[in-house]
């Protein structure tokens, strides 16, 4: 380390550091020289950018191949207005060298997979997991356990939160606490759910801060533990994780042995090609013309309350579908009843569910009010 030095400017500037018994000098140098790899610029790695570019961290690398968007600034704080449909990379590192010019920033613009993961993460020291989808998830730990890199997890959803280091020497990793993923769409995304917008403040404060303690060597880490985090009652819990107990007790991971499809692990089917409306669905456009022509029928929204309250299509009735299995009374079985919700998932479940009650003229909207602002209505708001 004596070949590495702070400036007058980095004196300065992490003066507060460096008055730390636990970080001084020798702390401080050793920040200047780790290197951590922070996949995503989203909600999690926002936060963590920032602070570990204010902590000094020498050399940052962002993977990220996203655009900002402007449903990504209620939380993403690394992004700005001014950024919306610049790429979420860029953005990033121009906020960290505004924050701190004396960093180094390696970027990544692409997605995170099989094919490159380890040639992307075998250069760093430590990796902090910012993704939002079980797949990812997934890659990043079984690379970081091949590569014996400790990986500094981090997910959100709604209201809870919660965060742990995985794959660092002799503990847990993620597979440990989650052997298999969940079945596809049992757990909806933030997209789907929602997100408080502070709550990967949190989480991802808490990464950056474990990412620290690991460079420095200080402290008590997440390792073996899960924390969880509860924003609406403003609870802490901690759960103790053990590693599997097939693992062998030289610390070597039993279960990983090389990078697979994860998309096909976690049941992630292919994008799919735009096809024509099936038996049963309408398109939004079919529905524009069904509307401008007078047609008569009841066009049903099985949305929540809130949902309808961001937008609607003129003339739809509000029954949510939790509801309505104990209204299907007030629905008449000889209308022609059209049913949408946000993407066509729920309208498709209060279409079985009505044909299951004998109706007989139950159509779904394909797509839903998404589909609806992308082809027909563009001031409907996207939420």
């Amino acid at each position: 380390m004596a070949d590495v030095t702070l400036s007058t400017d980095e004196l300065r500037r992490y003066n507060r550091h460096l008055i730390l018994p636990e970080v001084g000098m020798e702390g401080q140098l050793k920040l200047k020289q780790a290197k951590v790899l922070l996949v995503g610029t989203g909600g999690l790695g926002s936060p963590m950018a920032l602070y570990l570019a204010a902590a000094g961290v020498g050399t940052i690398g962002l993977v990220d191949f996203d655009v900002v968007d402007h449903s990504n600034l209620q939380r993403q704080i690394v992004h700005g207005t001014k950024d919306v449909g610049r790429r979420k990379i860029e953005s990033a590192e121009e906020t960290m060298r505004d924050i701190n010019p004396h960093i180094n920033i390696i970027k990544h613009e692409v997605a995170l997979t099989s094919e490159n993961a380890v040639d992307i993460v075998k250069d760093y020291d430590i990796v902090a997991d910012g993704t939002d989808n079980f797949p990812t998830r997934y890659l990043v730990n079984d690379v970081c356990v091949l590569l014996g890199k400790p990986n500094v997890y981090g997910s959100i959803f709604r209201f809870e939160g919660q965060a742990s280091v995985f794959a660092a020497e002799g503990g847990p990793c993620y597979r440990c606490l989650y052997p298999e993923p969940p079945p596809p769409g049992l757990v909806p995304s933030c997209a789907e759910g929602g997100v408080l917008g502070i709550l990967p403040g949190v989480i991802g404060v808490v990464q950056a801060t474990e990412v620290v303690k690991l460079i420095l060597g200080k402290g008590d880490t997440l390792k073996g533990r899960l924390m969880l985090y509860d924003a609406l009652n403003m609870k802490f819990r901690e759960l103790k994780l053990r590693r599997d107990p097939e693992c062998p007790a030289d610390g070597r991971c039993s279960k990983i042995h090389k990078l697979i499809d994860y998309n096909q692990f976690c049941g992630v089917a292919p994008e799919p090609v735009e096809q024509p409306p099936a038996p049963g669905e309408i398109d939004v456009v079919e529905l524009k013309a069904k509307l401008d022509r007078g047609d008569r029928f009841l066009l049903l929204d099985v949305r929540e309350p809130h949902e309808f309250q961001i937008g609607r299509i003129p003339g739809s009735v509000l029954i949510p579908l939790g509801q309505l299995p104990g209204r299907v009374g007030e629905i008449n079985p000889g209308d022609d009843i059209v049913i949408h919700c946000k993407m066509g998932g729920r309208s498709a479940k209060a279409c079985d569910l009505l044909r299951a009650q004998g109706f007989k003229r139950v159509t779904n909207v394909k797509g839903g009010i998404l589909a609806w602002s992308d082809k027909v209505d563009p001031s409907v708001p996207k939420y």
